[in-house]
């Protein structure tokens, strides 16, 4: 019994660092990344997080996918309204853009952190700079002691071009490389921080803060309608569309997947795309797609459940989407 209070005590102590921003999050991960994973003698923490960490390195037994997410889930149904039911996220958004229709909206203006959903904002602030992108960068220890759960895998000293950085930012969600890109920028960190907000401005984002470019930290916020609006502006810019919507890119021998489980599919015309994730963010993933003659933004926060539930989501919204075209 003291044994099993214990873990929970670890657990909370967590969860509660979480909340309080980076340092807070930093602090709580130095040694072992997540007390409820940082032994395999001890069980998956109940609210998941950390789950991935703990079967990457204890081998401990993955999460089942939501069924929905699997590669062969059907996309039709005879059931809008049950499909809607079993949506996993706590915010949904779906807009067309061409025309400005709203086709599903669930807490669209509730603002909220977005975890690694920022890096579009970064790419957006890279490709306005008209930075070379085949002028070299060396990875430095601030870039690779960002307090992540997960570690980065560019080594401190490694040398990439910018293209080759703001690619993994993108596909795989690379931290450093992010931290990279920012750090040089013209003016350094913090003038590009001063850009991202300056274009978070120009696009119309009121709800939306940015302090960072990787997504860590809390701060970084923004609801649902300003998200259709950034994806929207990152998938008119052609090297943005590209990276995200790359299913693996291999530099130097190693091959990085990319976070989106749905990129790559058949019957999936996805235009640009990005997750994260968070404790506080929760798994988001936002996306533009071509569906039905259409350009629709859409965004999913804070997905509860399974693992996959996002991408789960994603397709349980395609088929009411479709149901309503077939209806017409």
């Amino acid at each position: 019994m003291a044994s099993r209070l214990l873990r929970v005590a670890f657990c909370m102590a967590a969860v509660s660092a979480a909340g309080a921003g980076w340092p807070s999050v930093a602090s709580a991960q130095v040694a072992n990344f997540h007390p409820c994973n940082a032994q395999p003698a001890l069980p998956i923490c109940q609210h998941g997080y950390g789950r991935r960490v703990a079967a990457m390195r204890w081998g401990a037994p993955p999460e089942p996918l939501d069924p929905d997410a699997a590669a062969k889930a059907p996309l039709a149904t005879r059931d809008p309204a049950g499909e809607i039911e079993k949506l996993k996220s706590t915010t949904i958004f779906v807009e067309d853009m061409d025309t400005s229709e709203v086709l599903f909206a669930r807490d669209e203006a509730v603002v909220r952190p977005i975890a690694s959903i920022v890096k579009l904002m970064t790419a957006l602030v890279v490709v306005d700079a008209g930075l070379p992108m085949d002028g070299m960068i060396t990875i430095d220890a601030s870039d690779v002691d960002v307090p992540s759960e997960l570690p980065s895998r560019l080594a401190a000293g490694a040398r990439l071009s910018r293209a080759d950085l703001l690619h993994l930012a993108l596909a795989s969600s690379e931290n450093s490389a992010a931290h990279a890109l920012g750090r040089t920028y013209p003016g350094g960190m913090t003038a590009f921080v001063e850009a991202m907000n300056a274009r978070a401005a120009a696009l119309g984002m009121g709800d939306s803060r940015f302090v960072e470019p990787i997504g860590l930290s809390n701060e970084n916020v923004s609801s649902a309608r300003d998200l259709a609006r950034l994806v929207y502006a990152a998938s008119r810019q052609p090297l943005i569309g590209e990276f995200t919507t790359d299913a693996q890119y291999s530099i130097d021998g190693r091959t990085f997947h990319n976070t989106n489980m749905l990129v790559g599919r058949p019957r999936w015309d996805i235009l640009a795309s990005k997750t994260g994730t968070t404790r506080e963010a929760g798994d988001c993933l936002v996306m533009m797609v071509r569906l039905g003659g259409r350009n629709l933004a859409m965004v999913l926060l804070n997905a509860q459940g399974l693992s996959g539930s996002r991408f789960g989501d994603a397709v349980r919204l395609r088929r009411v989407l479709d149901s309503r075209v077939a209806a017409k």
